[in-house]
């Protein structure tokens, strides 16, 4: 998805868009995505409830590759829009995959790297899409040796990136198929032909170690076997099957208990904050595109401090090689400094900071330009982008954990995730929108500030909600009381005359007390479990 930004402005003008109006174009481009985005994120969000999360998750990967594929092979502004139309219609898989997340770690304390993963990757992509972005597209008139003589790529000056973006999706939707685990309690239990086949794919590469017959390891052998004989029992089974069969039942949650209050907060939270950030982002490459003043200090057009309209004037190569290190800043500060931050001073405090920092960077943003020579343009250009990169990494995680534990039961987490999106969708619309037409205004009445300094007051807004925000414990304290108990209970349960031959005091101690932890369960079943923590009845995290 990022390898458009650095051709997108080319892109645009190759439809003989008028240079002023290139600005405005990208922003409803941008916009078309993200409304088609929000009409559809409850749907798929309510869909993912129903049938699962990963054959969701997987249905829109496959139609975002075409979509792509779409866009790629554009020949008019018309059919670009339509692309992209399509392309957020069928992108529901943010929430989803948020929703995932929290299913796999309900834990507060583990929840800042958790959630820091899926910007992490969404970083990771940010070094390489914009870098063969920029540096593929138009590639018969870059690299007229090699690309010269294709009539296929002067045809579809734009197809090469989009092609080479779908076989990303293609490895993403191999890797999801096979190896993806179903976190939705109504289907994580039936059978996945894909992990299956995944499983024997890597079976070559998987070391077995040998079993020792070590005298713990033996007893815990023979616990867990009893533990096995005892849970998969036909009247277990039964049970099983009866609870499974009403959770299929219940109702769809209702929209009272979606919309808490602080559900609200953080929703509008996010919106505001996906409103400006995404209009930065979107606006900075046609920033950069934008043809340079011929001095910042000459001209009738120019009156400095405030009144100047140039741009960077740099390609897409430029502007490509710009977001790549971009992205390797971003990754750095993603799993360096993020989580240990966030553990120590706190998720709601850190968002704090950050949504105070937006409104200066965005003020700072057109400066730049202003610099004597490219070069020196170009890096005070990457040192506002650095700051603006620490901000978002911060922002957007400690966000989306406030808007989780807002949660008030895992049943409505998947639908809450689609409104987040759908919602948060509006504002993606709405800030490529406003970006934009305030650029086209900026340039042409000379005040290249007038597009930053907008951003700069949504951002202001954004930040007034933030302080109304309380933490919420969320719901995986109670996941872990409730399983904990069914643990012991299980163990209470086992025949006393079998405990006593397979001797495990520790066992034997810890299943006489009531107050027994995830800490203690897992060391006192043997050397082989005490890497592991028990939770959510029977997952495990190293």
């Amino acid at each position: 998805m990022t390898s458009v930004f650095p051709y997108l402005p080319e892109m645009i003008e190759s439809f003989n868009v008028p240079k002023d109006e290139v600005a405005s174009w990208a922003g409803i481009t941008s916009a078309v995505f993200s409304l088609s985005q929000a009409l559809t994120g409850i749907f798929w969000g309510r869909a993912s409830d129903r049938f699962g999360r990963k054959p969701v998750i997987i249905i829109g990967m496959l139609c975002i590759m075409l979509s792509s594929l779409l866009f790629g092979f554009s020949r008019s502004l018309a059919w670009a829009i339509a692309a992209r139309a399509f392309a957020g219609s069928v992108n529901g898989n943010v929430g989803i995959i948020r929703t995932t997340v929290a299913e796999l770690v309900p834990q507060k304390e583990l929840q800042p790297r958790a959630f820091s993963v899926m910007p992490l990757v969404w970083t990771i992509g940010s070094i390489f899409g914009p870098g063969f972005g920029g540096a593929l597209a138009k590639p018969a008139a870059k690299y007229p040796g090699l690309f010269g003589k294709s009539g296929f790529l002067k045809r579809y000056p734009f197809a090469l990136p989009n092609i080479i973006a779908s076989l990303f999706f293609l490895v993403g939707l191999a890797a999801g198929i096979l190896f993806l685990k179903e976190t939705l309690e109504t289907k994580k239990h039936r059978r996945d032909y894909g992990r299956v086949l995944g499983r024997l794919l890597l079976r070559p590469f998987v070391r077995r170690e040998p079993v020792k017959p070590h005298h713990d390891n033996e007893q815990t052998a023979l616990l867990w076997g009893h533990s096995r004989s005892y849970s998969t029992s036909p009247s277990s089974d039964g049970n099983n099957k009866r609870s499974q069969g009403s959770l299929d039942r219940q109702a769809p949650p209702k929209y009272s208990e979606i919309f808490s209050k602080q559900s609200s907060i953080n929703l509008l939270t996010y919106t505001l904050l996906a409103l400006h950030s995404v209009a930065y982002d979107q606006l900075l490459p046609v920033f950069m595109h934008y043809p340079a003043q011929g001095s910042p200090t000459s001209g009738q057009n120019v009156q400095l401090p405030f009144k100047f309209g140039g741009g960077f004037g740099i390609d897409s190569n430029r502007i490509g090689l710009l977001y790549t290190l971009y992205g390797v800043c971003g990754m750095f500060i993603q799993f360096l400094i993020f989580p240990p931050v966030a553990r120590s001073f706190g998720v709601l405090p850190c968002l704090k900071v950050v949504t105070i920092m937006f409104p200066i960077i965005y003020v700072a943003t057109p400066f730049a330009v202003l610099m004597p020579t490219a070069i020196s343009q170009q890096i005070a250009m990457f040192i506002v982008m650095v700051v603006k990169c620490f901000a978002v990494v911060f922002a957007f995680p400690c966000t989306t954990i406030l808007l989780t534990n807002s949660a008030v039961s895992l049943r409505v987490l998947g639908t809450l995730n689609g409104v987040s999106t759908s919602i948060s969708a509006l504002g993606r619309a709405a800030g490529p929108a406003i970006g934009g037409w305030t650029f086209s205004i900026g340039v042409e009445k000379g005040y290249m500030i007038v597009p930053w300094w907008v951003l700069a007051a949504c951002a202001v807004l954004g930040a007034f909600p933030v302080w109304w925000l309380v933490e919420m414990d969320g719901f995986g304290g109670n996941e872990d009381n409730e399983s904990n108990t069914e643990v012991n209970d299980d163990l209470r349960s086992l025949d006393g005359d079998e405990l006593s031959r397979s001797k495990p005091k520790t066992i034997e101690n810890d299943a006489s007390k009531h107050s027994a932890t995830n800490e203690d369960l897992p060391t006192s079943l043997g050397d082989s479990t005490e890497h592991s923590k028990t939770v959510n009845g029977g997952s495990r995290i190293e």
